[in-house]
């Protein structure tokens, strides 16, 4: 194979922000008292605490903004520290709002989803994020790429829900591809210590309607992502779209995923990428 490097194109997300929350807030009004109480396949989080979550961050992100969206962080943590805070604003955040009704906790989110939207819409794109994505390994990001981030989580934490209560809705190519896209930004930075030749080409498939094909190329001592094949080509990996989304937010286990993946070539390689994760946590 052979082509002139260059990395994938950016993201463009924000248009789709008023679409998944008004996909939020019917599914929220559609919901039972019984499937409100329904686990979901994030361990700790049962449907209500998985949508108190999704309204703390909402709340959390137009707090911060509101305070000086250009202010930089003067200090910027990261690995176990980083999940540490994490994970302790996301329990209070679902302590907090957990203890609304279901019928207060939806008016409460439907009153700021539009203002949710409009603060990610107003983002010149290409200027420096107010916090970077560290599951990139970034220390610095650009505004489409953690707004980017941000739709993964409220797809996500939403597929969550639906399949709790067996409600289809958002596997489609619109707003799903561009999750997987974004997720799949997080590559260079789970393979930067997995060996390989100076011009190895390993390519990560999800198929379906919502997937596409990524490429990760070996260039001295680093990978990058490749917008077109380029090098040799050690491996191919092809992940079902079903279960893609769950590898990369730890919402499927190794053994089970491993047994839904196919891998052509360098084993080793093709499937390292079922340690990656996308997330913070």
């Amino acid at each position: 194979m052979s082509s002139a490097p260059g990395p994938p194109p950016p993201i463009f997300t924000a248009h789709l922000f008023p679409k998944i929350e008004a996909k939020l807030i019917e599914l929220l009004r559609s919901l039972t008292p019984q499937e409100w109480e329904k686990q979901t396949v994030a361990p700790k989080w049962k449907v209500k605490d998985v949508a108190a979550h999704l309204l703390d961050t909402q709340l959390r992100n137009l707090a911060a903004s509101r305070h000086d969206p250009n202010t930089e962080n003067p200090r910027i943590i990261a690995g176990p520290e980083l999940v540490a805070l994490i994970d302790s604003l996301n329990s209070e955040g679902v302590r907090r709002y957990g203890r609304l009704s279901p019928d207060e906790l939806i008016s409460t989110m439907e009153g700021t989803s539009k203002e949710f939207a409009e603060y990610f819409q107003a983002l010149d794109p290409f200027a420096p994020a107010r916090i970077p994505v560290s599951w990139a390994g970034e220390e610095t990001s650009l505004n489409w790429f953690n707004t980017a981030r941000e739709l993964t989580e409220r797809w996500h934490h939403q597929q969550q829900i639906r399949i709790a209560v067996e409600k289809p809705g958002i596997m489609t190519r619109e707003l799903y591809h561009p999750v997987l896209d974004c997720f799949m930004r997080a590559l260079p930075h789970t393979y930067r210590n997995v060996p390989a030749d100076s011009g190895s080409l390993a390519q990560f498939d999800i198929s379906g309607d919502c997937g596409g094909s990524w490429l990760l190329y070996r260039r001295g001592g680093a990978w990058i992502l490749n917008a077109s094949p380029v090098g040799k080509q050690i491996s191919r990996t092809t992940i079902p779209q079903e279960i893609a989304w769950r590898i990369f937010t730890k919402g499927i286990g190794w053994d089970a995923a491993r047994a839904q993946v196919q891998v052509e070539g360098y084993e080793e390689i093709g499937l390292h990428i079922l340690k990656m994760v996308s997330i913070v946590g």
